[in-house]
């Protein structure tokens, strides 16, 4: 199995961005019926989901979260040497997202720019990528980008997944850092499951399907639960004890806010404390793989506030399409700074700031820009 132990760098900032448009699903009653929609509210536990309007991309959302964390950090953008883009939701097939985000950020032609094409576990990828790459000389700080919007994935045709997705975007700030401890990162794939959640048109091999139905998300909701529920469990236990620690160690366990009955039974099934796995999905929906960024800023701040120590020790864990899962354990210290915002639209020219250096926000503390 993939099982990494990577020190000498830390998490300076983590910021999040979602549209402003909030979508009920009890709105949706009259199309769907309404005993269906409470049942699938009552099984995923989504009663609202924040959908990007016509023309907002992934990219458009990390963008806007990595400006306000830029400046907030009070980083200059000169000395951004790595930007990664994780997302499964581009702009383009061509150029790559991160070179676009690269340019209306400002940030110099001596930075590393590329993309990375994963969703439910591409935060814990991403971490690790951008890990290795503090970790091997030559790259001082890091961008992680991951957005998605799934929104635009879902046809109305389909309550399942239209109930479901909700779209967001995140950033995150890596730094080299000489004490910070050692995070481990256990990294899966199952290929042979890529039917299971699956877009099938649009791309090269079927660039203009017959079937209309193809240009949107496909789901074998079965499929994924048992998936789910096998290979999470274990990727809990296998990072645990690669770690050498035990499920009573770690303050919060942030996962991929897939469903909520599927996480309440691997909360369940692993003997982990409620307290300890946040749950946002009712207000927030399944947004993919930035859920996880995201239930880190919604959480982040009451987790600080209940504990004494300076860091905060955390298993962050993403599974879904590909098929793909793995889980980043890291432990965070009470500098962090920690950032969520409505999506507000700003044109791509204001992102990049004045001359003037910014002010540096407080650390340790959830808030809206």
């Amino acid at each position: 199995m993939s099982l990494s132990r990577i020190g000498g760098f830390r998490i300076a900032g983590v910021a999040t961005c979602v549209p402003a448009a909030i979508a009920s699903n009890a709105d949706l009653g009259s199309r769907y019926g309404e005993v269906e929609v409470r049942k699938v509210v009552a099984m995923a536990g989504v009663r609202e989901r924040r959908v990007a309007d016509e023309g907002v991309t992934a990219s458009d959302l990390c963008t806007e979260a990595a400006a306000d964390l830029l400046d907030r950090l009070g980083w200059a953008r000169d000395s951004i040497t790595g930007l990664i883009f994780v997302t499964q939701s581009p702009d383009y097939f061509l150029p790559s997202g991160s070179c676009v985000i690269h340019h209306k950020l400002g940030l110099s032609d001596q930075c590393a720019a590329f993309d990375l094409g994963l969703g439910c576990s591409g935060y814990p990828y991403g971490l690790y990528l951008a890990a290795c790459m503090l970790k091997g000389g030559g790259q001082q700080r890091i961008l992680l980008l991951h957005g998605e919007t799934p929104s635009k994935f879902s046809t109305p045709d389909d309550h399942a997944t239209t109930l479901l997705f909700s779209d967001a975007g995140s950033a995150t700030a890596l730094e080299t850092s000489a004490t910070a401890p050692d995070s481990f990162f256990a990294l899966h794939t199952d290929g042979a499951g890529a039917e299971q959640l699956i877009i099938r048109g649009g791309a090269f091999r079927d660039r203009h399907p017959q079937d209309p139905r193809h240009q949107y998300l496909q789901m074998d909701g079965a499929a994924i639960f048992n998936f789910t529920v096998k290979r999470v469990p274990a990727l809990i236990h296998d990072t645990l004890n690669f770690a050498g620690l035990a499920a009573g160690d770690i303050d919060s366990f942030l996962f991929h806010q897939s469903n909520r009955f599927i996480m309440k039974h691997i909360a369940h099934k692993c003997g982990l404390p409620e307290a300890r796995v946040p749950l946002i999905l009712e207000h927030f929906g399944n947004s993919g793989g930035p859920s996880v960024p995201l239930v880190l800023t919604q959480s982040l701040a009451q987790s600080l506030a209940a504990h004494t120590g300076d860091r905060l020790r955390v298993m962050m864990l993403g599974y879904g399409v590909g098929l793909s899962w793995g889980a980043a354990l890291m432990e965070l210290d009470r500098e962090m700074l920690v950032m969520h915002r409505d999506y507000s639209g700003a044109p791509a020219a204001a992102m990049v700031p004045p001359a003037t250096a910014p002010q540096a926000a407080h650390p340790g503390t959830a808030a809206n820009a």
